[in-house]
Order: C-alpha cells, then structure tokens, then sequence
C-alpha cells in the first residue's frame, strides 16, 4: 500500500486506507474481483481496479466522517474524472485488456452513528469516459 501524504492529520490517513479496505471488502461481497488497489502510473493513482464479470471496473473511494454523503459524491468532479478516464486508459494498455468493457464506480464510505459502524454507497457507472481516447462500456 503506498504511503499515505504526510500533508493530511493521521486520523484523515488513516480513514482514508481503511475506507479503501472497506470498499475493497463491500465490492468482494458483491461479486468483484480484486484485480489491483492503488495502481499508479505517472499520470496518478487509481484506489481500486476490479472486474465485474467481463466488464473491468475503476473505482475511485470517497469518504467522509460526516452524515452527508452528497460531499464526497461531488468531489469527483470533471476535472478527476478526466484524470480518472487517462489513468483508466493507461491501465488498460499496459495490461493489454482495450477490448473489454470497462466503466468507473464511485464508493463512498462514511463513518456511521455508532462507534465503528460505517455506511457504503456504490454508485454503479458513476460518469463516463471523459476526453479523447476512451474506453468504452
């Protein structure tokens, strides 16, 4: 797993990688396969890369230690999903996989009510590929 920035508080850190091993967990249960977590290249990271059946799946892991979970949703704006759309296609190259289907899930993981309970909401097929050059779905 790769370091953590030492920029964020060490409770943010540490939310954040549990937040990424419960999505992992979450998409497990529901029929994915664990294909890399954290995959970086130099045009970024990508938290999660599975496969739901034929269809290769990317997923970026929001998170929140507050009851909104709208928050974390719109931070995946336009710009990272343009960010998101290169990785994805680099991803694909590298493991020459561009003629399978492939779409981006967003998780989002926010801390529940009650001491160590956690909410997780999986928006399937969160946004399509943006920019030139895009796999498809």
């Amino acid at each position: 797993m790769p370091d953590p920035s030492p920029r964020l508080p060490w409770w943010r850190r540490w939310f954040g990688l549990r937040s990424e091993q419960w999505a992992a967990e979450f998409l497990v249960r529901q029929g994915h396969r664990i294909l890399d977590r954290n995959w970086r290249c130099p045009l970024g990271e990508i938290d999660l890369v599975t496969q739901d059946g034929p269809c290769i799946v990317f997923v970026e892991v929001r998170s929140t230690d507050e009851g909104n979970m709208a928050r974390p949703a719109y931070s995946v704006d336009e710009s990272k999903q343009a960010r998101l759309t290169r990785l994805a296609l680099a991803y694909l190259k590298r493991h020459r996989l561009l003629g399978r289907p492939a779409r981006f899930d967003v998780v989002l993981v926010c801390r529940g009510d009650d001491a160590g309970s956690v909410r997780i909401e999986h928006l399937l097929n969160a946004f399509p590929a943006v920019g030139r050059f895009q796999p498809y779905s």
